[in-house]
């Protein structure tokens, strides 16, 4: 009867979540929603379609600077940027020269395609080479359907991505305390150079960041403003429309949004919702604890036999509201535990299970130190010499039966001696 009543309430919250993820009504192509803390997907659609990301191609632009270039090096502008740049720009002129800052903040507030080539050129010496060392990063993030062929985004047949990727580039980006000051920027000012007298101005295209545009979400007119945005990055082109990744964070939650081939409001009603639904339906529960004790542990050749295991860190996870009952556990152990074990040492770990998925694992760790018995470290070196125990035994019997066989010979001899 429990267990009838156990699959009648699980095929209850099942079916209401499926239902209650239905009624986002996603305009985009393909949309993803990622836990931040976790990289756990808790809303996808057309997750691994691969589709034009536009702008958005320069998160991992402005990674590459992040990484292999200085905030303070000076970028030169030459006149194949000029040439080849087309879209978005802030007329950059041949000969400028701005700081690597300067020219990122153009990048990702302003969405400038010229900044994006000079980065390219001033970090690899080459537009094609920096192209190569985009599609390496991605490869090393883990995106599986992402193929670059240039730094800005503009549209080429062969420049495609997919929600997945570009979640799994915004996770990595937004770890970066420079890339998240940026995209968090609203408005940008770079002063006079050796070319331009007067001051540039950037604003943020990004309108989840300040903006009072009205958007329909939920039945009814909200601001496009999203409380605890803090970026992304916005891309659009005519094929590839309007493209969004976002972040935002509320009550310790963090979550990140992408939408793709959107339309030009419907591409933040879309991202409205899926944070929406993130921070309404989800909780990040704590479901395991730092040293949470988990099972006595049998040591083999100890002083003592068994040895208390503990969580060695917290196990957090974002779950449906109500849903932690749905947790499952398994233990798996090391293969060999013997003594000598010191304190803190790995005994195994604890893997937790959702709807029979593993979602993680926490490494169970010793509470003390189990000492070597000395006796089993005795008997372990008498038996580690089996061998010579084995001969000296065999010599004993020989040496006995030599032994038995001369006074045999004795008894014979002193019987036909004449007496």
């Amino acid at each position: 009867m429990k267990k009838i009543l156990f699959l009648l309430v699980f095929a209850l919250f099942f079916t209401y979540t499926i239902a209650f993820a239905d009624t986002l009504s996603i305009e985009g192509e393909a949309a993803i929603l990622m836990d931040f803390d976790t990289k756990e997907i808790l809303y996808e659609k057309n997750t691994n379609t691969k589709l034009y990301p536009a702008s958005t191609t320069k998160i991992v632009t402005a990674i590459l600077a992040l990484e292999l270039g200085n905030l303070n090096d000076i970028v030169t502008v030459d006149q194949e940027v000029i040439d080849l740049t087309d879209g978005s720009h802030i007329a950059l002129e041949p000969g400028e020269n701005l700081t690597l800052e300067q020219m990122l903040n153009a990048l990702l507030i302003q969405s400038a395609n010229d900044a994006a080539l000079s980065i390219a050129k001033h970090i690899s010496g080459s537009i094609d080479g920096f192209v190569g060392l985009m599609n390496e990063k991605a490869k090393e993030l883990g995106a599986t359907n992402t193929n670059f062929v240039n730094p800005n985004g503009l549209h080429d047949d062969n420049h495609y991505s997919t929600v997945h990727d570009l979640a799994l580039f915004s996770h990595y980006a937004m770890q970066n305390e420079t890339f998240r000051k940026i995209v968090n920027t609203v408005r940008y000012e770079v002063p006079p150079t050796n070319k331009k007298n007067e001051s540039r101005y950037f604003h943020n295209t990004n309108k989840l960041l300040n903006n009072n545009t009205k958007i329909y979400v939920d039945d009814k007119y909200v601001s496009t403003k999203y409380e605890g945005a803090s970026g992304i990055k916005t891309g659009t082109t005519s094929i590839a429309q309007s493209c969004l990744t976002s972040y935002a964070e509320k009550d310790g939650q963090r979550l990140i949004a992408v939408v793709l081939k959107s339309s030009v409001h419907g591409v933040y009603s879309d991202t409205h919702k899926l944070l929406n639904y993130g921070f309404n339906n989800y909780d990040n529960i704590t479901i395991g604890f730092k040293n949470e004790f988990i099972e006595n542990i049998e040591i083999k050749d100890g002083l003592q036999n068994y040895v208390a295991g503990i969580l060695k860190d917290d196990f957090v996870y974002p779950l449906l509201n109500g849903s932690t009952d749905m947790i499952d556990t398994e233990l798996n152990l090391r293969e060999s535990l013997i003594a000598p074990i010191s304190k803190g040492d790995v005994l195994g770990s604890l893997v937790y299970y959702l709807d029979g998925k593993a979602i993680g694992n926490v490494e169970i760790i010793s509470t003390m130190d189990v000492e070597l018995d000395p006796m089993t470290k005795t008997s372990n070196k008498i038996l580690s010499k089996w061998y010579i125990i084995v001969f000296a035994v065999i010599l004993i019997l020989r040496i006995i039966v030599l032994q038995k066989r001369s006074k045999r010979r004795s008894k014979r001899k002193s019987y036909y001696l004449p007496h």
